[in-house]
């Protein structure tokens, strides 16, 4: 996969877009205040008619009354609504169906890449669509943690303390995939990543994932240059993982070859996602990202989550 995850360095003659490959802990620093507040806009705009998974059981909030059956204990009914008619009533408490959801952003040097045709890095729009998603989990009565790096939180605060963690691990856990980690029947993971990998590497973390039963989704965040490859003359690429080089004479000449390989490497992830059972999705750094997070947060959940599928409003609603 050379070339995908790669910077330019324009050769003589070369005329192909352009790249920035920001980062350190200071850059990553300055940079989050902004993200966190993207990240804040973009869920602003989608947060419309979200409705808990409700059931009857322990709570602490009404949800409706029903009518009593034979052999329920007598201290159940409620008798002032029993006292409008002529049928005995019981008072039903809402049960919440929270589950932990666990995000993953990648944060390996790969998603560093940012091209002239896209206005951010991957790295960006991964933490943006990271972010956002927390706080419309959360906002829905939902878990949110990060694998190897926090623990799940159902705080409003959660964009604030996955920055803090992310940043308190600005050397340490910046891999493409996340570490082994128990995933429950009940839970959700979600990898946000380039996918820059080999496909058996991306398929043992899967099948590692889903082990416990839990569902999945993956959104693969590629920039435009990376689908299209517009590079034309000679051309110098580094492979930003290992720090390796490879020039090409004449780069027009690899496009067909290119483009076929990313096709099969995005067909075999997305087998193995489909054999799991977990959705694959595709999201370019060209594109906004409320689009990406509206599809990825409609295909989550077991339960009914009903997430309006109009265009984007904006206000937000509490479940």
């Amino acid at each position: 996969m050379f070339g995908l995850a790669d910077t330019l360095r324009r050769g003589q003659g070369g005329d192909a877009a352009g790249a920035r490959v920001p980062h350190d802990a200071a850059a990553l620093a300055a940079s989050l205040p902004r993200l966190v507040l993207e990240a804040r806009r973009v869920a602003s705009t989608i947060i419309h008619g979200l409705h808990g998974r409700r059931r009857a059981g322990t709570g602490e909030n009404f949800w409706q009354f029903r009518r009593f059956t034979d052999g329920e204990p007598a201290n159940r009914v409620d008798w002032r609504r029993s006292a409008r008619d002529q049928h005995l009533y019981v008072r039903e408490q809402e049960w919440e169906a929270a589950h932990t959801v666990w995000i993953w952003p990648d944060r390996s040097a790969s998603m560093r890449f940012a091209s002239d045709l896209a206005k951010v890095s991957k790295h960006d729009r991964t933490l943006v669509i990271a972010f956002a998603l927390a706080e419309i989990l959360v906002r829905g009565g939902e878990r949110v943690g990060i694998p190897g790096l926090m623990r799940p939180t159902a705080s409003r605060a959660v964009i604030e303390r996955m920055a803090d963690a992310i940043l308190a691990d600005a050397a340490g856990k910046a891999t493409n995939l996340p570490p082994r980690t128990p995933v429950s029947r009940l839970s959700e993971a979600v990898i946000l990543s380039d996918c820059l990998v080999r496909p058996e590497t991306f398929a043992e973390t899967v099948k590692n994932l889903a082990a416990g039963g839990s569902r999945g989704h993956v959104l693969m965040i590629n920039d435009p240059v990376e689908e299209t490859f517009p590079y034309r003359g000679r051309v110098e690429f580094e492979e930003l993982e290992e720090g390796l080089t490879i020039t090409a004479g004449r780069a027009e000449t690899w496009r067909d070859d290119y483009v076929a390989r990313l096709a099969d490497h995005r067909a075999a992830l997305r087998r193995e996602c489909e054999t799991r059972g977990w959705s694959f999705g595709l999201h370019r750094t060209d594109q906004a990202p409320a689009g990406a997070l509206l599809a990825l947060h409609q295909r989550m959940g077991p339960g009914p989550l009903d997430l309006a599928a109009a265009a984007p409003a904006r206000g937000t609603a509490r479940r």
